[in-house]
């Protein structure tokens, strides 16, 4: 089998707008025109409540995990399987579906670090929450996870891993560009996990 046929698969995965698809199907919510606009799990909770928004993180995680679990299963590669990871995150974000529009890569990236490690991806799921709670910016939890989380694949998954995971964080980093800025000037939109 050709190598890049890997990374291609993992780009066509990556650009099912599930976030975009499950809201439209079950609730009738077209999240490009509601909240914030963004195709991403956050929203989807923020514009059809955690149920429907649960459902489109899994499926985001998901597509994450599997293009990067079939390269590692028939490649030992490991710039292959980055590569297929990498491509897989650039779907979301960019969806072949969407006119390469769609969301910022965090819940496809959290399905990439549980393949490499599921106990980081459950320290990031962690440390997510934890934020989320404390802070309620969605957008800095993510953040946040994604940087410890490239310290750890470092520190007990190798080089590879924490380049991986780094570079993923960079990529996020830059789709939440705008995020950060409303977190430095404190208008950034809040998500409640836990109703009252």
């Amino acid at each position: 089998m050709e190598w890049w046929v890997f990374p291609l698969t993992g780009y066509l995965i990556g650009s099912i707008p599930f976030s975009y698809l499950v809201p439209k199907w079950l609730k009738g919510v077209d999240v490009r025109k509601a909240g914030s606009g963004n195709v991403g799990a956050t929203n989807a909770i923020r514009t059809t409540g955690h149920v429907v928004g649960g459902i489109c993180l899994l499926l985001d995680a998901l597509k994450g995990f599997f293009p990067v679990l079939l390269a590692g299963s028939i490649s030992e590669d490991p710039k292959l399987v980055s590569l297929t990871a990498i491509l897989t995150v650039l779907g979301h974000d960019f969806s072949v579906f969407m006119k390469f529009k769609g969301g910022k890569g965090v819940a496809s990236t959290l399905g990439i670090i549980f393949y490499l490690s599921w106990p980081i991806g459950i320290v990031f799921s962690l440390v997510w929450l934890f934020v989320v709670m404390i802070t309620g910016y969605a957008s800095l939890g993510s953040l946040i996870g994604l940087y410890i989380s490239a310290l750890l694949g470092y520190l007990f998954k190798g080089y590879d891993a924490g380049m991986l995971i780094l570079i993923l964080a960079v990529l996020s980093t830059l789709r939440h560009s705008g995020n950060i800025q409303r977190l430095l000037h404190g208008t950034e939109r809040k998500v409640t996990l836990f109703k009252r």
